[in-house]
């Protein structure tokens, strides 16, 4: 073990203490059959932020026998795929925590040089779409033996959607892998009852009489009496005729995502039809607590000895706190796939994984974060929960905070406070994205302003580590009401306050700002103007992103059917790689070799102006600027 960079100093562990990934491994337990056999994109971590790891540990709660195989090789003779034989209930697949596609190519689509999920982050230890190539390797080798694939790729594929990558609209992945069924959303609860329900040794073939009302999964199937309730899609096939039907597809799709009682979803597609049975209801806290108190050791497989894993490295001293987002940005995929309603840990279990996390070696007191989707919106919740029982917005927060929000930071504060009274714990950072929106918002309720002023001070003074992040993502009003994110007044408003409070206590900190280029109703001239408001705000901005189209998202959808899905209005996107970037320069107009690009576009586009607000040198006449 001595060889496992993450287990030096620390009390021995047992090769069983993860669970198996090889056949030497499966007999150490004493075990000749196997009841599930989990796939990876990603490599085994056991932790609770890796999905896989999740999903096999909460299994073995059940007392069923599982093997994890991680980044299997697809290319030799399949040897990873035979090497467990068939298990006794069915495989399951996950690509990996991100999508593959995201995760191997930029914006642009040039391939990327390292895979933070991977050991060392080499780049070429899984394929493009691993759900696909993962089930079809699985289906010739085992063409009996149920297939259940989940994880975001899975999630964000189960209808019809647009892929960035090849530049067209696919069906399902269920058509593309042939896959026996999905799992979409945070898997613990239909993987479990999917368990209960499949019989040992059910054929494929048999498996849909068995598992067909259970919530939360997505199969094909070839005849499907539709309901009253159901919402009818238009099928792929229309959907490839006219981009107007795709986007109208999408509005029926993330309004069922967002409500609390969603219906079934049908689509057809050839001569079969997509089924999604309704989410489950959001988790309680004892079942969130149940996912991770689970027996993980919180350390990468022995088996990657002396390789690191740069995305375990980021988290292995961060705590999530809640799952769920109801920001409903129009870029993101939570909401979508957790849910917009929040689930939060009881403290009791936050500070269990605290306690556990300072024993690992190389802990020195300081805690990475304390987060979640967004930082602040533990235990928040509708006040009335029989209104948010019947409400299909997107987002509760915009075009402005729900009236019936309860977004009271008292709790929040409670956890801060309590893990920083623990012994050996000397700062907790919050590294999650702050909703400064939620902090500057006016309640009725004085408390709630009272409890937001001080968690913005104690946030402020005691939990940023130099540097605070912030996601305005653009300046223009009219590209932000497209992006569903408030007014960038409110960002200049915070950021204020930010210099205030660091200013009375003394402290020297950094407020970093998230900006996104060529997002869907974004100009170039949109772009000149934020280098100016940014310029004017002394930033030189470092986190900046080019806007990409991944599936089930509103701005994917604009993006590629021109349309906003809610109002079918046309809506400009800048789609070539030229025009991604022209706006994509202007984050880095302080630099010297950027400079004539930007003055020339500038002087196309008729705005001199803003040639002379950006590069005109203090008592210089701004025609005189070059």
């Amino acid at each position: 073990m001595a060889e496992n960079p993450y287990l030096c100093d620390m009390k021995e562990y047992r090769l069983t203490d993860w669970l198996p990934t090889t056949k030497k491994e499966v007999d150490l337990r004493g075990w000749d059959e196997l009841d599930v056999i989990l796939f990876s994109g990603d490599a085994y971590v056991d932790h609770p932020s890796f999905g896989a790891a999740v999903i096999g540990r909460i299994l073995e709660a059940e007392g069923l026998r599982v093997a994890l195989v991680p980044q299997p090789n697809w290319r030799d003779d399949l040897r990873d795929f035979k090497k467990l034989g068939r298990p006794r209930l069915f495989f399951g697949i996950s690509a990996g925590c991100m999508d593959s596609m995201v995760n191997r190519y930029t914006a642009n689509k040039r391939l990327r040089s390292d895979d933070a999920y991977t050991p060392d982050a080499r780049p070429d230890m899984r394929p493009e779409y691993p759900t696909i190539v993962y089930t079809q390797i699985l289906k010739r080798l085992y063409p009996d033996v149920p297939v259940i694939v989940g994880g975001i790729e899975a999630s964000m594929r189960r209808l019809t959607h647009y892929d960035y990558w090849q530049d067209r609209l696919r069906p399902s992945i269920l058509v593309d892998s042939g896959a026996d069924l999905l799992i979409y959303g945070m898997g613990e609860k239909p993987i479990t009852e999917l368990a209960r329900r499949i019989l040992p040794y059910t054929p494929s073939s048999a498996l849909q009489p068995l598992i067909s009302d259970v919530p939360q999964i997505a199969y094909l199937a070839d005849d499907v009496v539709a309901g009253e309730e159901d919402v009818l899609l238009y099928a792929h096939e229309m959907c490839l005729q006219d981009k107007r039907n795709q986007a109208a597809n999408f509005r029926h799709i993330e309004e069922e995502s967002n409500k609390y009682e969603a219906r079934r979803i049908l689509q057809r597609v050839g001569k079969r039809t997509v089924v999604v049975n309704p989410p489950y209801p959001p988790m309680t806290e004892a079942e969130l607590d149940h996912s991770f108190d689970l027996p993980y050791t919180r350390l990468p497989h022995p088996k990657y000895k002396g390789k690191r894993i740069p995305a375990y490295d980021m988290i292995k001293f961060s705590v999530n706190i809640h799952r769920g987002c109801f920001g409903g940005c129009a870029f993101c995929t939570i909401s979508a796939h957790q849910g917009k309603f929040i689930v939060s840990r009881s403290k009791e279990s936050i500070l269990r994984e605290v306690e556990a996390i300072k024993e690992l070696p190389d802990f020195k007191g300081y805690l990475s974060d304390l987060g979640g989707p967004s930082a602040n919106m533990y235990r928040m919740k509708g006040r009335d929960e029989n209104l948010c029982h019947k409400c299909k917005r997107p987002s509760c927060i915009h075009p402005a905070v729900c009236p019936n929000l309860n977004a009271d930071h008292r709790p929040l504060l409670d956890i801060y406070r309590a893990v920083d009274a623990l012994p050996g714990i000397k700062k907790s950072f919050i590294g999650s994205g702050v909703r400064y929106d939620l902090l500057l918002h006016t309640y009725k309720d004085p408390e709630l302003n009272e409890a937001a002023r001080d968690y913005t001070r104690q946030l402020i003074t005691r939990h940023v580590s130099g540097r605070l992040k912030v996601a305005p993502e653009h300046t223009s009003d009219r590209v932000l009401r497209i992006m569903r994110k408030p007014t960038f007044r409110l960002f200049e408003t915070f950021k204020k306050l930010f210099d205030r409070i660091n200013q009375e206590a003394g402290l020297r900190q950094q407020l970093i700002p998230y900006f996104i280029s060529s997002h869907p109703g974004c100009h170039e001239e949109d772009m000149a103007e934020l280098a100016v408001i940014t310029k004017r705000l002394d930033f030189h901005l470092e986190q900046v992103q080019d806007f990409t189209p991944t599936p089930m998202t509103v701005s994917t959808e604009i993006w590629y059917t021109g349309y906003h899905p809610y109002t079918q209005e046309p809506v400009f996107c800048a789609r070539s790689k030229q025009e991604k970037l022209a706006q994509r320069q202007f984050f880095f107009w302080y630099k010297p070799e950027e400079r004539r690009a930007i003055i020339n576009e500038l002087r196309r586009i008729g705005r001199q102006d803003l040639i002379d607000k950006l590069y005109a040198k203090p008592g210089q006449h701004p025609r005189n600027s070059r």
